[in-house]
């Protein structure tokens, strides 16, 4: 029987069964299971002798390295709350976060001193500074810890956290398209229920090679972790995609299996082939979320990863992953994201909450076990994203999201509430018209947007960036659009761009593009 309740419970029984075997491939360096429960010990038991009580968050500010995985896990072990900041985050809203969170110990690198140390003196809960790298030399008015130190020390019984699953272990910070990062509070039996339905769905074993180079603050990224390890698997640490050829190299080396990615990385992945192809026989499973996939990428990526499950998602923070369409069916439903989770239940609703019938557009409620607690320190939007009186004694995440269902349950996503466009007394989907303009070839990018206007209510205007040989201009695109779309729904407007804005987490930042 499993008995494993909490996330740090995976890294134990994998330390128990197979110390020896390869936990995370950081370049040419191996970590076993034995290095990353040891390290995770004794990162642990110096929180705990420095005071740190159950319950209490420690910060992560680390880009994608070897420490980031037993930090993760000692604040686990320790009984504390982790929560990843994006190593490229600057002072000012690493500040905040920290703030807003109060935590009490912050774990980071050296490379990163200069965003951390000016703003230690304005985060009055913050104990210490636990970092790895270089030796710091520094008047900040807070002790700053070698990590070396700590892990020099050893370990004299093991450190257990204390700590039932309905208690918090992480808070995943999120930017959402408007106001301050909120923190979305995830308990231990949300992220473990979360890694066995994302695992079970994925189809995945021990055997597993699961290549990360998203940021690890961005909760796709940080279950890569927490599946490898729930797994027992191995994880290849890449630091980003900002060197598409040392993936690639990565990828051969280390024979990895599976290729999460976005978007932005599919588009730039298929530009190189084009010019190089490209063939990854190891990968086995291919996943995006954060955005749509066009469906004109998934025949291209067939070819990149010709033995791969290709598999179209859909999730948001607060729950992490809400849908996923079978492999299977990627060319019967191509803009589809698929069913609900295993173990979860999702359902259209009107303005009214009243339930629609298929192909009918409008909010998205999702209820499992993997809908978070709330935001931390938010109750106000909380309140807005989780209903209390659709079900009795629980709380349905509303997802904010545009979808439709079709007639064998499969979901379409067709925009932020916000993001809806009303034009000429109709309701237009961006992402339909952003599907046709990824059909014309040379487009990369695409986003729409609804501009404000006094006849039509709003106009729609399409942002595109193009490859420098493709020949395109705004007629022609708009051409092509009037050949495939309603007239109502063909952009006014085209701009094109060398590229797109871009967020933390790699979407295209639509909030960007209308400032």
């Amino acid at each position: 029987m499993d008995i494993r309740r909490l996330l740090s419970d995976s890294l134990s029984l994998a330390f128990a069964n197979q110390p020896d075997a390869i936990a995370v491939t950081v370049g040419e360096q191996d970590y076993t299971y034995r290095d990353l429960y040891e390290q995770s010990q004794s990162i642990a038991a110096y929180l705990r002798e420095q005071g740190l009580k159950p319950g209490e968050r420690v910060a992560i500010f680390m880009e994608n390295s070897w420490p980031i995985v037993p930090s993760i896990f000692g604040v686990l072990y320790a009984g504390g709350v982790f929560l990843v900041i994006n190593h490229l985050t600057k002072a000012h809203k690493l500040a905040y976060i920290l703030q807003d969170s109060g935590a009490q110990f912050l774990l980071s690198d050296a490379v990163v001193a200069g965003q951390f140390l000016p703003v230690l003196s304005q985060c009055e809960e913050l104990r210490a500074v636990i970092y790895a790298g270089a030796t710091l030399a520094a008047d900040c008015h807070k002790p700053l810890v070698p990590l070396a130190s700590v892990l020099s020390v050893p370990v004299v019984s093991e450190v257990k956290p204390l700590r039932i699953n309905l208690d918090l272990a992480a808070l995943i910070y999120t930017s959402g398209s408007t106001g301050d990062p909120k923190g979305v509070m995830m308990t231990h039996a949300n992220m473990v229920f979360t890694c066995d339905s994302l695992i079970e769905y994925l189809r995945l074993d021990a055997s597993a090679r699961i290549l990360c180079f998203l940021p690890l603050a961005f909760d796709y990224g940080l279950y890569q972790i927490l599946m490898a390890v729930r797994l027992g698997a191995r994880l290849i640490v890449c630091k980003s995609f900002a060197f598409p050829a040392q993936v690639f190299n990565e990828i051969n080396r280390t024979q990895a299996s599976v290729f999460p990615g976005v978007p932005t990385v599919f588009s730039t992945l298929i530009g190189i082939h084009h010019k190089t192809p490209l063939c990854f026989p190891s990968v086995t499973r291919v996943t995006n979320t954060a955005a749509a996939l066009p469906p004109e990428y998934v025949p291209i990526l067939k070819t990149i990863f010709p033995n791969a499950l290709i598999y179209k998602m859909y999730g948001l923070t607060e729950c992490k992953r809400v849908s996923y369409l079978e492999p299977e069916d990627a060319e019967r439903f191509p803009t589809s994201v698929g069913k609900a989770i295993p173990g979860t239940q999702v359902f259209i609703l009107d303005e009214n909450r009243q339930a629609l019938g298929p192909n009918q557009m409008g909010t998205l409620y999702v209820r499992g076990a993997h809908v978070m607690q709330g935001y931390w320190n938010k109750p106000q939007e909380t309140a807005k994203m989780l209903v209390k009186d659709l079900i009795p004694g629980e709380n349905i995440l509303c997802a904010q999201d545009q979808f439709m269902l079709d007639e064998w349950g499969n979901l379409y996503f067709c925009g932020r509430v916000d993001d809806i466009i009303k034009s000429r007394g109709e309701k237009v989907s961006p992402v339909e018209v952003e599907n046709v303009l990824y059909r014309i070839p040379g487009v990369r990018e695409a986003a729409v947007l609804g501009i404000d206007d006094p006849l039509e209510g709003q106009t729609i205007k399409a942002f595109v960036a193009i490859d420098a040989d493709s020949g395109l201009d705004e007629k022609k695109i708009r051409q092509f659009c009037t050949a495939h779309l309603e007239n109502f729904m063909v952009p006014k407007v085209v701009e094109i761009r060398e590229s797109l804005p871009k967020t933390d987490s790699n979407k295209i930042s639509k909030k960007d593009l209308r400032s």
